[in-house]
């Protein structure tokens, strides 16, 4: 690239979600677009909020905290209708398809993210047509999910199809982002050459915002009445690869012990469910809350005693749960439901911060969660070593650093 070229090219960010999203993709970009923004040229295409910010609407076009926002027109039904968020995702992706085509640059440098997953297909594309640069960020890795959860065959016609198309799409791409190290893996057997392109940037932990409080000053365990109890509480999105099956199976087990509660909060395709269960089960020991308002965020975090951070099977390499990082920023130990070689199995393990058991082990997490609540000295050491782990390792300053110098580097190749 010419020196003209570089100093008048721009990076792009493409994703579904945005500020004044807040769910965690949308969260995660505006902060990776706003870091890139003190040194680069940098605007975003994206929609209007359609999942926890559903109903808001921002300009169409603004510029915030020096990033240049163009808001796409798309549909935002209701995201936990499958096929209403497919008619979303495909909306979505057209439109910013269509405004990728008349306002990418020769030389720009588009970073898509895997949500939705037409998008990055649709981006590259276009990245082509315009002589721009293209870096996928996978968030979840398509298709390799729809596999694990039973939606495609991968021996099917479509299947087959989908994974033939996923190579293409990372062969094309100049880097790809990956969320942990379980991930890279399987990214790298489906390229023809990844010496140098795909590179492991985790989510990060909000240590300003998030961080230990008191327990027993909490405002939302004082509300609901669970001050003297052991709260093992799930907080997030409730979404088809999050096993809370186990959470309300142990809740059953253990509903004759009245020291014992559950605590789940959040949103998703899964929280009907768990809705029902609770009243057919008559569950008087899981209580279960809408979404946190952001400003209550840390005190919703620290409203318990350990965290629960439950995968269906199947998903190492697939999906790393950013909620990972928070918990950290909060100095909650963590009880990992998950395979053994995924990077949330590995974070616990190598930090010393909680428990890993496999999914579908009941035994073996309700030996976990009795030793958690046992040993109230041991459970203390492990909050704060989660919280030194988000200070050192992943803390927002830090992880925006990293790409900040890829950008760079990247920007003079």
């Amino acid at each position: 690239m010419n020196k003209s070229a570089e100093n008048n090219s721009r990076v792009w960010i493409a994703s579904e979600l945005y500020y004044p999203e807040t769910t965690s993709t949308g969260y995660f970009m505006t902060l990776v677009a706003e870091a890139l923004a003190r040194d680069f040229k940098v605007s975003v295409l994206c929609g209007q909020p359609s999942y926890s910010g559903r109903g808001l609407r921002a300009p169409w076009y603004e510029v915030l905290n020096g990033v240049e926002i163009w808001r796409c027109r798309a549909t935002t039904f209701d995201k936990n209708h499958l096929l209403l968020r497919i008619f979303n995702q495909l909306t979505i992706s057209i439109s910013i398809l269509g405004q990728a085509i008349i306002r990418l640059g020769r030389g720009d440098l588009v970073m898509v993210v895997t949500n939705p997953p037409q998008l990055p297909y649709l981006l590259l594309m276009a990245c082509k047509m315009r002589r721009a640069r293209c870096v996928l960020l996978i968030e979840d890795l398509y298709p390799d999910v729809l596999f694990c959860l039973g939606m495609v065959k991968s021996t099917s016609i479509h299947g087959r199809l989908m994974t033939a198309a996923s190579h293409w799409l990372y062969n094309g791409m100049e880097r790809i982002i990956v969320l942990g190290r379980d991930v890279k893996k399987i990214v790298m057997r489906k390229m023809d050459s990844y010496q140098e392109r795909v590179s492991v940037i985790p989510h990060c932990a909000d240590t300003e915002s998030i961080c230990p409080r008191p327990r027993q000053e909490n405002k939302l365990l004082s509300k609901v009445g669970l001050l003297d109890r052991f709260v093992v509480q799930y907080c997030g999105n409730i979404g088809r690869t999050h096993g809370i099956e186990a959470l309300v199976e142990i809740a059953e087990l253990l509903r004759c012990d009245p020291m014992w509660h559950f605590l789940l909060i959040g949103w998703g395709a899964k929280k009907k469910w768990a809705e029902q269960q609770k009243a057919i089960k008559d569950l008087s020991n899981l209580t279960i809350l809408d979404p946190i308002p952001q400003a209550e965020f840390c005190d919703g975090l620290n409203a318990c005693d350990v965290a629960i951070v439950p995968l269906v099977e199947g998903m190492t390499g697939i999906s790393v749960p950013s909620r990972m990082y928070n918990i950290l920023s909060s100095g909650k130990p963590i009880v990992a439901i998950c395979d053994d070689g995924s990077e949330l199995a590995m974070v616990v393990k190598e930090e010393g911060i909680g428990w890993v058991v496999e999914p579908g082990n009941r035994e073996a997490l309700l030996a976990a969660l009795r030793e958690a609540r046992s040993d109230p000295s041991r459970l203390a050491a492990m909050g704060e070593q989660a919280r030194r782990a988000a200070e050192t390792k992943y803390a927002q300053e830090r992880v925006m650093s990293i790409y900040r110098e890829m950008i760079a580097e990247m920007r003079l190749n």
